[in-house]
């Protein structure tokens, strides 16, 4: 039997995500302009909206269903 491997994360999602973004933009800023620049920004907004959507989740105004 296998045992998992467990590990503990320092940075928040949030910053992790953000910190993601921020490689993805400055690796779209070596990119020539075309099809794999756009993919890049793209991907780089979604993991923005992913951190945006976490920070908005752990926020103390949601309630959670009753």
């Amino acid at each position: 039997m296998f045992e998992r491997r467990r590990f503990q994360q320092t940075d928040t999602l949030e910053l992790r995500l953000l910190d993601e973004a921020k490689c993805l933009r400055e690796q779209a800023e070596m990119l020539p302009p075309g099809v794999v620049r756009d993919a890049v920004i793209r991907k780089a907004r979604q993991v923005e909206t992913g951190s945006q959507i976490s920070k908005w989740l752990r926020s103390p105004g949601l309630q959670p269903p009753r």
